[in-house]
């Protein structure tokens, strides 16, 4: 199963957006496409370390959490990072285009399985999630992507 979801991230994902656009509706959310994007890759970016945030889960909810990640459970419709990580608005855009926003993104999943790959065992902090190792991350990104993917209709709902 890690395997399947470690396969789409690392290429299924990127055939699905071979054709998004601007023009793709949002069915929900605030994001644009291009900021939908950059908003990915910087999830990849806190799983490497890259960036970093302080964790804001009570450590006694963090089973409970911990068993949603290990669910088939998907993300609902406009479930939103707490304000205090994110903010209660998109950030600015930081790419030129939407091609080099998915170039960034791209980036940032190769660095993602390369950070691993290297170091077998480590954790990194997500600040809702807690401590995640790998196979962690990788249910976590595939639920976070398919999550924006049905917000712009490149997958189905369920």
């Amino acid at each position: 199963m890690i395997t399947e979801k470690a396969a789409f991230l690392r290429e299924g994902m990127f055939d699905l957006l071979k054709d998004f656009s601007e023009e793709h509706n949002k069915k929900w959310g605030k994001l644009n496409a291009q900021q939908m994007l950059e908003h990915v890759r910087d999830f990849f970016m806190v799983s490497t370390g890259d960036l970093s945030f302080d964790l804001v889960t009570p450590e006694e909810q963090l089973p409970k959490y911990r068993e949603f990640l290990l669910s088939d459970k998907e993300f609902r419709e406009n479930t939103k990072a707490p304000a205090s990580v994110l903010g209660e608005e998109p950030l600015p855009l930081r790419f030129n285009n939407l091609e080099a926003a998915s170039q960034a993104l791209k980036e940032s999943v190769e660095r993602f399985f390369k950070y691993f790959e290297e170091q077998p065992g480590i954790t990194t902090m997500h600040p809702v999630f807690g401590n995640l190792n790998s196979d962690d991350w990788i249910l976590l990104h595939y639920k976070h992507v398919r999550h924006h993917f049905r917000q712009f209709g490149l997958l189905k709902e369920g």
